[in-house]
């Protein structure tokens, strides 16, 4: 029997183009493959602009990382409490072109101080955008279209980072000033033009507006008042480090514990991003429900223990053995990270009161805002300090938030909060 022309498309990519059917979505997903295009080469080049051509120190960086990512904390609740307040559409167009602004001035980041109010900006504003659009998808989608919704964007996001961080490997075989910042300009130009491309989004997206003339309109509980939904985005955030475990801790691991090359730092990143793309949207499917969004999380906080183990018993043996068990963690780290996003994106639209859908997806960015921020100290005092031991300690965290959001999920009696 012959396939239809459609039959022959591999099933992500069929997957992937029923999701792009919906105006939004596509707007959303075409802005948002731009930006990371632009962000993938930002990131590539940033931290070695600072530290080859700026002067910077290690420690001045991890200053400006840390610095930057703590006003990030703050500004996602922010980003998500003026979408309920005012025009979504147009705060995340203005925050978008911002932070294209920025990542090109920091060509003039000529010192430590300058550098470090421009990544406050930067990361400032991108989290505050991440918010806001949080809040969008919350208004324009419901139920498992929410999720589906994030799923798509963030396999978008990551096919933008690599193609990003490819077209910066010319600034890197280049070597010279002048090529880092002509690049880094390109990226902020690229975001200023992915900003243009959000104002096409439909009126929806926004709040609904207040008539002054009626009584103000029931709000119900604030988030902060929300004891369930604080605890889902305290226990996220910590499995959230498992970011900058990939960003920091596997690298040095490999590079320093391990015998294994160099290269095989890459190798783990295409890993990921190969997992991401081909498996985000399918296994997102089924997370509006709680409970099983409950138990996906539960798999990943397991599969991540799984994952340190390999990761650690794959220090002091022969390279052929310390390349296939760091490879072998770094699927189970990849899928382990999926099925976290999956499930814990489900539990935040549907734990959340929808009248305040901003702010409470403005508090759910601050706990990965916050596991952004500890990362890095909590994976130093851990794997880079104590090894084999720090391995065993994180994959006990891993493995205690998740359990924590499986309760929560479990004890979940209703997808909307108390009014």
């Amino acid at each position: 029997m012959t396939k239809s022309p459609a039959e022959t498309v591999p099933a992500p990519q069929r997957t992937l183009r029923a999701a792009l059917s919906d105006p939004t979505l596509k707007i959303l997903a075409s802005a948002i493959l731009v930006s990371t295009v632009g962000r993938g080469i930002f990131l590539t080049l940033t931290v070695l602009y600072f530290n080859r051509f700026v002067g910077l120190s290690a420690m001045e960086i991890a200053v400006i990382l840390s610095v930057s990512s703590g006003v990030g904390v703050a500004t996602s609740y922010v980003g998500g409490r003026l979408a309920d307040r005012f025009s979504a559409r147009r705060l995340l167009v203005g925050m978008v072109a911002v932070q294209g602004l920025a990542i090109a001035s920091y060509t003039f980041a000529g010192n430590f101080s300058t550098a470090v109010v421009i990544a406050c900006i930067t990361v400032g504003v991108d989290r505050g955008a991440n918010a806001t659009r949080s809040a969008i998808i919350a208004r324009a989608f419901e139920g498992p279209n929410r999720v589906n919704a994030r799923a798509v964007l963030r396999t978008v996001t990551n096919v933008g980072i690599a193609l990003g961080g490819m077209i910066a490997g010319l600034a890197l075989l280049a070597g010279t000033a002048a090529a880092f910042r002509g690049m880094m300009i390109s990226a902020g130009v690229v975001y200023i033009l992915s900003a243009l491309h959000l104002r096409r989004l439909p009126g929806r997206v926004d709040a609904p507006r207040h008539d002054p003339s009626n009584p103000a309109p029931k709000r119900g509980i604030s988030p902060f008042r929300d004891r369930r939904y604080i605890l889902l985005t305290v226990l996220s955030g910590i499995f959230g480090m498992q970011f900058g475990l990939a960003e920091m801790g596997v690298p040095l691991w490999i590079s320093q514990d391990t015998s294994a090359p160099d290269v095989l730092i890459s190798v783990v990143l295409v890993i990921n991003t190969a997992c991401v793309v081909l498996l985000q949207v399918p296994l997102s499917r089924g997370t509006e429900q709680p409970r099983r969004a409950g138990k996906i999380v539960l798999v990943g906080g397991l599969l991540m223990a799984i994952a340190c183990a390999l990761y650690a018993m794959a220090g002091g043996v022969p390279a052929v053995a310390a390349i296939i068990l760091l490879c072998s963690a770094a699927l189970l780290h990849s899928l382990a990270e999926i099925l976290s996003q999956a499930g814990a994106w489900g539990l935040s639209f549907e734990l959340a009161n929808p009248l305040q859908a901003g702010a409470y997806q403005g508090m759910f960015g601050m706990g990965s805002a916050l596991g952004a921020m500890l990362a890095p100290l909590v994976v130093t005092a851990t794997v880079v300090e104590h090894g084999t031991l720090g391995w065993a300690i994180l994959g006990a965290v891993f493995v205690a938030s998740a359990a924590g959001v499986a309760l929560i999920a479990r004890k979940a009696t209703t997808t909307a909060v108390p009014a």
